[in-house]
């Protein structure tokens, strides 16, 4: 298994874990809720005012099976990565989705832009962004793969037929910010060239580059931007089974 960085973790998962929301948004005491307005208002100016306060999952509950949690505001979860402090009254685990997606060519790698909130100008598995509001399903449910299948559309610009097969892997959990990665394996029979076009015609900025690496040429792609890899990015590789010629960390 590849080397994380101090603090951070991995959470097994499985194959069929599921969501819930299992309590509402807790209420915010006033000095508390002031003190986040400072922090939002502040990377509001950073950002230029890009930032929106939807509605992110964050878990409460980690299991195998299961994660539970609530919504909650973009702003608490901006609070809490600028001021890491903030868990100790937040206690905030914000789940995004990262895909693993793999095709006839390849994996896809993107590079996040150097202005980005988090992680700027790293190497990350796209598609990848919060679990929000609308992965939202009846009873309570929150549909990952519909989430991570949104971000497919808007990040690479291809549309859920894209995917022919998908698996959750693991969970990363980063060690200040606690942020919570969930890796899921992405099948497509999409070739590099379609996937670039996609990306090109339809695609957000969310990636500075867009690289679709052979697995017999990933050892080199990977130790080229060791530096500049998201440290999430390995697990899911291995996991997939991605990593078995090579050792990283």
């Amino acid at each position: 298994m590849p080397t994380l960085p101090p603090g951070w973790q991995v959470h097994d998962i499985e194959p069929d874990v599921r969501l819930r929301i299992g309590r509402a948004m807790p209420d915010l005491s006033a000095a508390l809720d002031i003190e986040i307005d400072h922090l939002w208002a502040a990377a509001q100016v950073r950002m230029g005012g890009k930032l929106f306060n939807g509605r992110v999952f964050s878990a409460d509950v980690i299991a195998a099976d299961r994660l539970a949690g609530h919504w909650t505001e973009f702003r608490r979860i901006v609070a809490q990565m600028d001021c890491p402090d903030l868990f100790a009254e937040l206690g905030l685990r914000p789940l995004a989705v990262n895909g693993v997606m793999h095709g006839p060519d390849g994996l896809v790698f993107g590079r996040r832009p150097a202005g980005a909130v988090y992680q700027p100008g790293q190497w990350q598995l796209p598609p990848a962004g919060s679990v929000d509001s609308g992965a939202a399903r009846s009873g309570g449910a929150v549909d990952i793969l519909a989430a991570v299948l949104a971000e497919l559309r808007e990040e690479l610009g291809l549309t859920p037929d894209a995917v022919c097969a998908s698996q959750p892997l693991a969970i990363v959990e980063h060690a200040a910010s606690h942020v919570l990665d969930l890796g899921i394996a992405l099948r497509t029979t999409l070739t590099a060239t379609q996937i670039r076009a996609a990306h090109a015609a339809a695609g957000n900025a969310e990636y500075a580059g867009l690289e679709v690496v052979a697995i017999a040429d990933l050892p080199g792609f990977l130790a080229g931007v060791a530096g500049d890899l998201t440290p999430q990015a390995p697990v899911f590789l291995a996991r997939m089974g991605a990593l078995s010629a090579t050792r990283v960390g």
